[in-house]
């Protein structure tokens, strides 16, 4: 019996990446999700990041069925407030300016629908402590990294690495976007 696609239903190259770190082949394939919609019905941020993720994943699957497909979503918590993805300098450099010297949340949700249409999900938790960054410090690492499209405004798997002062996570893989380790261990038991 031929073996089922395997989709990561995001154009996320860092997901692309720690997909292949894990030796799998699959294809990239963005899910089309009006993601605003959702973050004005539901305020918890755990149940939204983890509907967001099951949004994305069925949303691809309803395309192409019998196939195994992964979807997940990112959200950064700060104040119990969620914060997106910062969409331009300025406002990465004033979200990095409310972080510096405080905790974060990190919240990484991921749902897998294998062949059948069971679901696998659940949501990892990271918390991330900024360094006490100055403004000179805040520019240049907005301007080196552009982090304008991740949550949180730091690309972790780049130079955002030294803006945190401590980091406590079951996880580490799941900064950069897809939690490795749980999500072997899914694919291990139904691909």
């Amino acid at each position: 019996m031929k073996r089922p696609l395997l989709i990561l239903a995001s154009q996320s190259e860092a997901r692309q990446r720690l997909l292949k770190r894990m030796g799998r082949s699959f294809r990239a394939i963005p899910a089309e999700v009006d993601e605003e919609s959702y973050k004005k019905r539901i305020t918890d941020p755990r149940k939204l990041a983890r509907v967001l993720a099951r949004a994305k994943a069925e949303a691809v699957a309803l395309k192409y069925e019998r196939s195994v497909v992964i979807g997940s979503d990112q959200l950064v918590v700060f104040n119990g407030k969620v914060f997106g993805k910062p969409g331009s300098e300025r406002k990465a450099i004033e979200q990095l300016r409310r972080f510096s010297g405080k905790s974060i949340q990190l919240l990484t949700a991921v749902c897998v629908l294998d062949q059948n249409s069971q679901r696998f999900e659940f949501v990892d938790k990271t918390e991330m402590r900024f360094r006490k960054l100055t403004a000179d410090e805040i520019k240049t690492y907005v301007r080196a990294d552009r982090p304008f499209e991740c949550a949180g405004s730091f690309k972790f798997e780049q130079r955002g690495i030294t803006l945190f002062e401590s980091i406590k996570s079951n996880d580490p893989s799941a900064i950069e976007g897809l939690p490795a380790l749980r999500l072997e261990t899914i694919l291990r038991f139904i691909y």
